[in-house]
């Protein structure tokens, strides 16, 4: 066995205990699937993006075609194209394409177009935009190269998008198809996330060799060839500094000063910033930006990062850095952007004495006129405690809702002062955790 950290090598024994009973039921993906049925037939390109292996064909076919037929269209009036697929190849011809699909409307009933790795289409987007014209055309495509993997997507199609964010598995997503107990499912969601093939991966070395060359041979591959990027090695760092970092405050600035700590001072301020944009652009880490909660603005740095998946950070250290307090922040975090709020890192300032001290929230959370304050914490064993992390949550000055999710607590309780505290398990795993 490969040389792991300690605690790699323990869930590697559990494993083994249990080997025997680890298969997976079928993933279900009713969020998007209902996304997408909301959006069908807006008269708009509905465009599915999101990281790598995250499931977005999955989701058109079998999901959305299978939902389509069981609501009576007829399986001639679904064009469904694998355009990575060789007999198919054709169709990379954006006339043969567009000459293709028109060929097989052939009667006024809604026809559903369905188009999978459409970036291999020279001028896809005119190709789209003219399927438009066409009045019982319905369109639904997907992408996954450097090109398609941009957060910019949407300008392609100058308004005529409609684009539907699919993230890795959320811990019920997981939970659910994974054959075992919740606390197992647990174990193998914090160690190597969320991404779904992930649970087709029979050992730990499977599961860590599948998720290091997808992080390597894909994802990074792909922001080097859209932005001809040069220093590998510069964006290679700077991933590991991030991985290293979850959770903590950082900005360019200190990116560049770890750089130069290293002798390494030939990286400008400006290329980090660009990395970490093309970062966050391919959907690996996501920003979350500091907010002044009593102020009402927003402090421009530094700011955190977290990773869409927290078995590509964890697989990204080697399994070397596996501290549940910072994993924990991580996938409360991503679990928060998958309920579909946005979410800053709060800041309250608090007067003690003649002094001004800057406390930390760890995470905002807006909906429309929704607003929740949330803390995390491994565990509340004295009151002294429970005081610390109610500190900052005291001081908002508002009467939204404020909630410390604990690790290790399996009930919803209130502390004196008023604060819900719900149990980890309880919070991924009930969509209404919020309001209990």
């Amino acid at each position: 066995m490969p040389k792991v950290a300690k605690k790699f090598n323990d869930y590697y024994a559990l494993y083994e205990q249990r080997k025997e009973t680890i298969y997976m039921e079928e993933i279900k993906r009713d969020k998007y699937l209902n996304k997408l049925i909301t959006k069908k037939e807006n008269g708009l390109v509905k465009i599915v993006t999101g990281i790598r292996r995250s499931g977005k064909s999955y989701l058109l076919d079998p999901m959305f075609k299978n939902y389509l037929l069981s609501e009576g269209v007829k399986s001639n009036h679904i064009i469904k194209l694998d355009l990575d697929e060789r007999q198919n190849k054709q169709y990379l011809n954006p006339d043969e394409l567009d000459k293709y699909i028109r060929e097989q409307i052939v009667d006024n009933d809604m026809y559903y177009i369905i188009l999978d790795e459409i970036q291999k289409v020279d001028d896809f987007e005119s190709v789209l935009n003219g399927f438009l014209h066409i009045e019982n055309v319905d369109i639904y495509v997907t992408g996954s190269n450097s090109k398609f993997l941009s957060s910019d997507i949407k300008t392609e199609f100058r308004g005529r998008g409609d684009e539907i964010r699919v993230l890795p598995l959320s811990f019920s997503e997981f939970q659910a198809a994974f054959k075992g107990s919740t606390d197992e499912a647990w174990n193998e969601y914090k160690t190597f996330g969320g991404l779904p093939k992930i649970l087709d991966q029979k050992t730990p070395e499977e599961k860590s060799e599948y998720l290091k060359n997808l992080f390597d041979r894909t994802y990074l591959s792909d922001i080097i060839e859209r932005h001809q990027i040069q220093r590998k090695d510069v964006l290679d760092s700077i991933v590991s500094m991030i991985a290293s970092s979850v959770g903590s405050l950082t900005n360019p600035k200190k990116i560049s000063d770890a750089f130069a700590s290293n002798a390494i001072k030939d990286v400008s301020i400006n290329t980090i910033t660009s990395y970490l944009d093309y970062l966050e652009d391919a959907f690996l880490i996501k920003k979350a930006e500091r907010y002044d909660v009593r102020g009402k603005t927003y402090i421009s740095t530094p700011f955190k990062y977290y990773f869409a998946d927290i078995g590509l950070r964890n697989a990204k250290l080697n399994f070397r850095q596996l501290e549940e307090d910072h994993i924990m922040e991580n996938i409360i975090y991503n679990e928060l952007i998958y309920r579909g709020y946005n979410v800053d890192v709060g800041v309250v300032e608090l007067r003690e004495g003649a002094k001004r001290k800057q406390t930390e929230i760890d995470f905002v959370c807006n909906h429309i006129d929704k607003r929740y304050y949330i803390q995390c914490a491994l565990a509340l064993p004295t009151r002294e405690k429970t005081l610390q992390e109610e500190k900052s949550l005291m001081n908002t000055n508002d009467n939204f809702r404020k909630i410390i999710v604990v690790k290790d607590n399996y009930r919803t309780w209130t502390t004196e002062e008023g604060i819900t505290v719900v149990g980890l398990k309880e919070f991924l795993l009930n969509p209404n955790s919020l309001d209990l």
